[in-house]
This record gives structure tokens, C-alpha cells and sequence, in this order.
């Protein structure tokens, strides 16, 4: 019987998107009120669920300690209060989209889950507008 545990988080961020190999006019064009030099910030709302079997011994699919601890470490004091272009090392070269942060969350959480459990994250930039990446 598979079963999915969830952990819901939060952070705050500032990012801009756009392009360097791109004009000014172009990321205007693409990217709109986003591409604001100046960045701009959001409030984004996490949630990480790993799916697997419930362990006999203990009735867990995974402690839930466990993925809070994770998402506190890797993501929320990595991510927390920062400017995402600026101060994260993986979007130095990456668009900080909701898209990209997702898939970014994903692959920091992956090794530290078991492989025989699947691994979700759903990430809200704003309470309509949210992304989901499983991995594939």
C-alpha cells in the first residue's frame, strides 16, 4: 500500500527574470513587469510529499521530521530572505522561474530520499499561480 506524506513549508525571495544574452527590449517583451531591474519578491508556499510504502515496524512511509529538516537545511535557510539571481548559487546561470526553483528544490531533496520512495514538490509563487515536478 502506497501512501503520500506531505510537509508544507514557506520562504521569501526576490528574483528578476530574464535573460543576459538578451536585449533589454526582448526580456520587456518576454518576461514583462518581471524583468524589473530592480527585482521583485514573492511569498512561495512549498510543499514536499514523498510517496512509498508504509514500514510494518514503525506505520511511517518516511518520518516526517525527516523532511522537515530537510526543507529547513537545503531549502528554506538556502533560499529564505534572498535575492535568487544574486545570492543562490544555482540560478547564477539559471532563470529563477517558479519552474526552475521547483526543479532546483527537487534535485537538493532527491539524494537524502530513498530511491524506492517517489518525490514531489509543488511550489506556489502566488496562491493562484503554481508549478509541480516528480522528477520527470
Amino acid at each position: 500500500m502506497r501512501v503520500t506524506v506531505s510537509r508544507k513549508a514557506h520562504f521569501n525571495a526576490a528574483h528578476r527574470l530574464y535573460r543576459k544574452d538578451w536585449t533589454m527590449e526582448q526580456n520587456q517583451a518576454v518576461f514583462g513587469k518581471c524583468n524589473n531591474p530592480n527585482f521583485h519578491g514573492h511569498n512561495y508556499e512549498l510543499i514536499v510529499s514523498v510517496t512509498g510504502e508504509i514500514d510494518p515496524e514503525t506505520g511511517y512511509v518516511i518520518d516526517v521530521k525527516i523532511i522537515s529538516d530537510l526543507v529547513k537545511t537545503l531549502v528554506e535557510d538556502a533560499f529564505d530572505h534572498k535575492n535568487l539571481n544574486l545570492d543562490v548559487p544555482e540560478f547564477h546561470d539559471l532563470n529563477p522561474t517558479a519552474e526552475n526553483i521547483a526543479v532546483v528544490i527537487w534535485h537538493k531533496l532527491r539524494p537524502h530520499i530513498g530511491l524506492d520512495k517517489d518525490l514531489e514538490v509543488v511550489l506556489y509563487e502566488t496562491p493562484r499561480n503554481f508549478v509541480t515536478y516528480k522528477g520527470n
